[in-house]
């Protein structure tokens, strides 16, 4: 009887496949979203906080989405690389049957690229049922607030603290701007808060809205003592903007050669996009953690 009884049981176990002797662990993600570059000498600095978010979260999978859907073409095309955009990325995920998403932009401000990813996330927000996610949320830019422009200024004034140094010389900064959008103002509040721990010695600029080149120029004027320059982007990646409008030898519209124009001479290049900075990387994680927590 004893015999029989067990056999029953096992039966019933093999019959009704929901029976489990121990929970199914939940499936949580991570999705990274860059902008992204083709150029490969550029690309470390987004793999550096790629890198960043797998070493602090083993637990989660970290993948990775680029929103320019040039960038991604031209990487199939010349590299043979496929990056999903951030609506391909999160269906697969969620074909994959990850319950918990967590989407970390790599942007500088909240501005018109950020806005494309809260688009997304707003699509996805709505699902519910087997194309939804238990849990979805978003991530914030580097400079979000006042407090997030003070945390970025004393970064670059540890990034550059050898060339601040020396008392003549000015860190020229090129940011990317996003036109008639309120997230450009947070550019200026970043330039006040460098001025308030390190007067006239950042000036800084955006490549596609303002402050402009010859805003920068005019406060240099301001500033007689600065004599040397040193050029470098306030963007995750040194791609071509900072390789070609920034510090473009052949472009005479670069603002190295329209600062030449102005009488400066000593110029040097800082050609390294700010995800390649540990303190960056440290302030990634930390606000991945706070989403996740």
């Amino acid at each position: 009887m004893q015999k029989i009884l067990c056999a029953f049981i096992l039966l019933s176990l093999f019959l009704c496949p929901s029976v489990s002797f121990a929970e199914e662990k939940e499936k949580s993600a991570i999705l990274i979203v860059s902008f992204g570059t083709s150029m490969p000498e550029a690309r470390k600095a987004i793999d550096n906080l790629v890198n960043a978010a797998k070493n602090s979260f083993p637990d989660f999978e970290v993948r990775l989405a680029f929103t320019s859907n040039i960038i991604r073409r031209k990487l199939a095309r010349e590299f043979n690389e496929n990056i999903s955009n951030p609506v391909e990325a999160l269906a697969k995920l969620n074909d994959e049957g990850f319950e918990d998403v967590y989407i970390m932009p790599t942007h500088i401000i909240p501005g018109e690229e950020y806005d494309e990813i809260k688009n997304v996330y707003s699509a996805f927000k709505v699902l519910k049922g087997k194309y939804g996610f238990d849990k979805l949320k978003l991530g914030k830019p580097f400079m979000n607030s006042s407090k997030d422009c003070e945390r970025m200024a004393e970064i670059l004034i540890s990034r550059f603290k050898k060339q601040l140094e020396d008392k003549e010389t000015g860190i020229i900064l090129m940011g990317h701007g996003t036109p008639e959008h309120f997230a450009n103002a947070l550019y200026s509040l970043l330039q006040v808060e460098l001025d308030k721990k390190l007067y006239g010695r950042f000036f800084l600029g955006t490549v596609e809205a303002a402050p402009e080149i010859d805003d920068v120029a005019a406060n240099l004027k301001r500033h007689p003592e600065i004599k040397k320059l040193v050029l470098s982007p306030l963007m995750i990646v040194a791609g071509d903007h900072a390789n070609n409008d920034l510090a473009g030898e052949e472009d005479e519209e670069s603002w190295l050669n329209i600062l030449k124009s102005k009488g400066y001479e000593n110029i040097s290049a800082y050609l390294v996009g700010l995800g390649e900075d540990e303190n960056i990387a440290k302030d990634f994680v930390k606000k991945i953690r706070e989403l996740v927590d």
